[in-house]
């Protein structure tokens, strides 16, 4: 649970065929170009949340906001999902994606409480050292959300689906960036 001064967050597992309906109408809005899955069509994302939840490297969870259903968070083993070959993973390494839903009416600051509440839950495992991100290069509206929580751009990398900005965020950068002392 991370509360924020928009409110309270907090994520529960993914559920892939009772959460399936939502997902779809998320991932196939036109603000979700970026997750690549603009003409899914449901059983496809069914099929996709399924094959997550079935890999023991990577999970997915539902992100709430006051009870009501607000994001989607994933999160991977970079050793196994991801990135495999792409950089030399160091223990402690979790990968990680995220969507907020889409909204008829924002909310200043918002997607920033999201990430951050996401980063707060990655970061609640004293085993994560540090959280790797690899959003498309042309996104810049979530680069400047990464650097914001304390990501730091490594270098762009080639994935079979994009160019991707390889980004790293270690526990004492995400305090920095929230303005605790580390």
């Amino acid at each position: 649970m991370s509360t924020t001064g928009i409110g309270t967050f907090t994520i529960r597992p993914l559920d892939p065929l009772k959460d399936a309906e939502l997902l779809h109408s998320w991932v196939t809005h036109p603000k979700a170009a970026y997750w690549m899955m603009q003409d899914a069509k449901l059983p496809d994302v069914e099929r996709e949340y399924m094959r997550i939840a079935a890999h023991e490297h990577h999970h997915a969870y539902l992100g709430l906001h006051e009870g009501r259903p607000a994001f989607l968070m994933e999160k991977y083993d970079p050793r196994y999902v991801e990135l495999t070959g792409l950089y030399d993973p160091e223990p402690g390494d979790v990968g990680m994606h995220f969507l907020v839903a889409p909204t008829d009416r924002p909310i200043h600051g918002f997607t920033r409480a999201v990430i951050t509440a996401v980063m707060d839950e990655l970061f609640a495992d004293p085993r994560t050292r540090r959280v790797v991100v690899e959003p498309d290069v042309s996104n810049k509206a979530v680069h400047a959300l990464n650097e914001a929580v304390g990501f730091v751009p490594e270098r762009e990398i080639d994935k079979p689906e994009k160019r991707a900005l390889l980004s790293f965020c270690t526990r004492d950068q995400f305090l920095a960036a929230r303005g605790v002392a580390v």
